[in-house]
């Protein structure tokens, strides 16, 4: 076996994000992250400060969205969004890059977008993820996208935001674990539902995901280990 149960929850980043879940089950969501030592918790904005005081303590760091789901507030916006974000104790900025900018072929705007929030959450020492929402995107934009994050050494690069037309798929992890440099790191999200789908992002150089299936799928990984165990 080449993966102990915490190697897994510590790539999970559990996702809180549906405009429908209730303050009850936003706080069961946060405990359930406690309790089984995932990687972080990606919380609505709203909830995030609450989020802070109840992770406080612990090894699960809070996150938050900025610029969710399509990507396109105002640089502005999102720059605001950010630093509410870091007094409200995030650790993990998860933003998504301004699509029809992207799409449009603006990468001036596409970089400005981006490096305003990198440069906003490094300040405060803290980490970004930028959101490509690959779904709508050809491979030369994923490319540029790439590029750009290795340039203003935003921490990861992430898929999707489980909220488009389409999640992670194995051909685009490997298409950006292929163009990152060193220093940035991998995110799939949307479809990482089971064990098999995790080790096989894992085993292409992601280091995270996100997923709201958390609790099945350490599940699955506890039933997993124990099984190899004999």
């Amino acid at each position: 076996m080449d993966f102990e149960f915490r190697d897994i929850a510590t790539m999970i980043d559990h996702a809180l994000l549906n405009p429908t879940l209730t303050m009850a089950e936003l706080e069961a969501g946060c405990q359930l992250a406690v309790d089984h030592g995932v990687a972080s918790v990606c919380i609505m904005p709203y909830y995030l400060k609450r989020c802070s005081d109840l992770l406080e303590g612990t090894p699960v760091k809070p996150s938050t969205t900025i610029g969710f789901p399509h990507g396109n507030s105002t640089i502005q916006t999102k720059q605001s969004a950010a630093v509410q974000a870091l007094e409200d104790g995030c650790q993990e900025l998860d933003m998504v890059v301004n699509i029809s900018q992207v799409l449009s072929g603006n990468w001036a705007y596409v970089r400005q977008d981006i490096q305003t929030i990198v440069e906003v959450s490094h300040a405060a020492g803290r980490k970004v993820k930028v959101i490509f929402e690959n779904c709508y995107l050809q491979d030369q934009h994923k490319r540029m996208l790439c590029q750009i994050c290795n340039e203003l050494r935003a921490d990861w690069v992430k898929t999707s935001t489980g909220f488009g037309t389409g999640g992670a798929i194995l051909e685009d992890l490997k298409l950006m674990v292929e163009n990152t440099a060193d220093h940035v790191q991998v995110k799939a999200a949307g479809g990482i539902g089971d064990l098999k789908t995790l080790l096989q992002t894992r085993a292409l150089g992601v280091t995270r995901i996100g997923t709201s299936r958390t609790q099945e799928l350490l599940r699955e990984c506890r039933r997993h280990l124990e099984s190899a165990a004999g």
